[in-house]
């Protein structure tokens, strides 16, 4: 095997992998995410490189969030809600969305009357908020799970590729 097989192989893992634990955790709501995992794998004559990509969010997803008032749901997370350093309305603007298509409208409990979307995007946002989101490891699991395996068959694909070397630098 090849280090550029060996190499393929843990990409084209840990993609499709991601990928089923995203759709096994019920968070492919609109498959944006999912369709943005993907990987690049470059090789150059005395070099390789191997780099994942995704959208913007999904390191929100993958290592969770912490909340303003509780850490319980992600508390080994470098991410936290408050802080000031992410997008402003992020939050709102997703929370919003995914109220209005999967048609979520909770209930007053003292009239009984539907609440509007937004009324209840804002008690859903004001929940993430201070309880946070939980972490998934969607896409760290499958990565060290690849990788854990990836050293025995980097190390054959590699002597594979000096033994060919060897014996074509012998030829000449």
């Amino acid at each position: 095997m090849s280090v550029k097989k060996a190499l393929d192989d843990f990409g084209k893992y840990t993609v499709k992998q991601a990928r089923t634990n995203l759709t096994k955790k019920k968070k492919n709501d609109t498959k944006g995410l999912y369709n943005s995992i993907s990987y690049d794998l470059e090789v150059s004559k005395n070099s390789f490189s191997l780099s994942f990509s995704m959208d913007g969010h999904g390191k929100f997803i993958d290592k969770g969030v912490k909340g303003v008032s509780s850490s319980a749901k992600a508390p080994n997370s470098p991410y936290k809600f408050g802080t000031g350093t992410g997008k402003k309305g992020g939050l709102t603007s997703g929370v919003d969305g995914w109220v209005k298509r999967k048609r979520i409208q909770f209930a007053d409990k003292k009239t009984g009357k539907f609440m509007s979307y937004k009324q209840t995007a804002y008690l859903i946002r004001n929940s993430i908020w201070n309880k946070g989101i939980e972490t998934t490891n969607f896409f760290t699991k499958p990565f060290e799970d690849a990788f854990k395996r990836l050293p025995d068959t980097l190390i054959n694909a590699f002597s594979l590729e000096v033994d060919n070397l060897f014996n074509f630098t012998n030829k000449k």
